[in-house]
């Protein structure tokens, strides 16, 4: 069987959105201390974006890994959010290039159009990043070309049909949206597939919500497994699938890199009786009572108050399920005030 892109990377990335952080400044020497830790024990993969923690992510990345191992022991990716504050063509663009001075990567082993989906998908076509970025592969400025993608499986179809150079693609999976009609992670993680591409986890723990499941999902958990950590389920399930590059957990500080790494350096895929407990608990949240919302958007069209309903909606059932203040805030403040609120502009 050919060999597909990323088949001998270790399954466990670091992701760099959630670092550990000394008041509005990143902890850089729990950082490194993270960083040699994931490379001690063989971990090589490194995911980062222009815009996390205001570029500082970036920054650290150089601190912290870039000028204290050889490029040639690391994997590094990051992303362009064209859609982010750019205005033209020109400044879109120049993302690139702070990003590549911000880290001195010299290359990047990934790098990805950021963020695709809704009402971001088209300023990556108004300002040609798409060509952009092939020319910075040919440059060899980039070794691996993909997208990440947040929306359903049905646009995911269309992109990938319209870009099949596009060799990879970052999508949210995790066990509890598998079925999710708001995320479609099994429709995406099948539309990728059935176009060859491998594909990287994002989101595995869901922002961190099923390191805390409810109670109920806990103890499900300590029967089958004893002593094993709720986001080592969440991880291990993600890791599990075919055609994985890698799964990112963006951890923040030293105890959950030491928890991750002590189930995924000697990774097992889940058994039989663990798959079926997660079945269990996926039953087990659709269980618990929510807002029910496709996210459709329709009840926004026309609103004359421009109210991010479903936004709201989504906040709220973050809340009731995983009793999580900060995940549903942040929800609620990224369709209020970010990216959501444009789209519920334009609907």
């Amino acid at each position: 069987m050919e060999r597909y892109l990323g088949e001998q990377i270790p399954k466990l990335g670091f992701g760099l959105m959630r670092l550990p952080m000394a008041g509005e400044e990143v902890d850089i020497e729990e950082t490194k201390q993270m960083v040699d830790a994931f490379m001690e024990k063989g971990f090589c993969y490194f995911d980062t974006a222009y815009g996390y923690l205001n570029g500082k992510s970036e920054e650290a990345v150089k601190t912290a890994l870039v000028d204290r191992y050889p490029r040639d022991q690391f994997l590094l990716a990051t992303k362009l959010p064209a859609w982010a504050g750019a205005k033209t063509k020109e400044e879109a663009q120049r993302m690139f290039d702070i990003s590549l001075e911000r880290t001195g990567a010299g290359y990047f082993d990934f790098y990805l159009l950021h963020n695709l989906g809704e009402k971001r998908t088209h300023f990556f076509d108004d300002y040609d990043i798409w060509n952009f970025l092939a020319r910075k592969k040919e440059e060899g400025l980039i070794r691996h070309l993909g997208f990440s993608f947040h929306d359903k499986a049905k646009l995911l179809d269309e992109l990938l049909t319209k870009h099949p150079e596009m060799e990879f693609v970052q999508l949210q999976i995790n066990y509890a949206d598998w079925e999710e009609p708001t995320i479609e992670s099994r429709k995406c993680y099948e539309v990728a597939r059935k176009h060859g591409k491998p594909v990287i986890i994002m989101e595995p723990v869901k922002g961190g919500n099923l390191a805390a499941p409810p109670q109920s999902v806990r103890e499900l958990f300590e029967k089958v497994n004893p002593g094993a950590s709720p986001s080592s389920w969440a991880i291990r399930y993600a890791a599990s699938l075919e055609g994985i590059i890698t799964v990112l957990s963006g951890m923040s500080n030293m105890q959950q890199m030491m928890d991750n790494l002590s189930y995924m350096e000697d990774f097992h895929p889940l058994n039989q009786e663990e798959k079926q407990t997660i079945v269990r608990a996926r039953g087990i949240l659709d269980s618990i009572p929510t807002v029910p919302c496709t996210a459709c958007a329709y009840c926004m069209k026309g609103c004359p108050q421009n109210i991010a309903i479903y936004g709201t909606f989504q906040s709220v059932n973050i809340y009731n399920l995983y009793d999580n203040l900060e995940a549903a805030r942040g929800k609620y403040a990224w369709h209020t005030e970010g990216q959501g609120f444009k789209k519920h502009q334009s609907v």
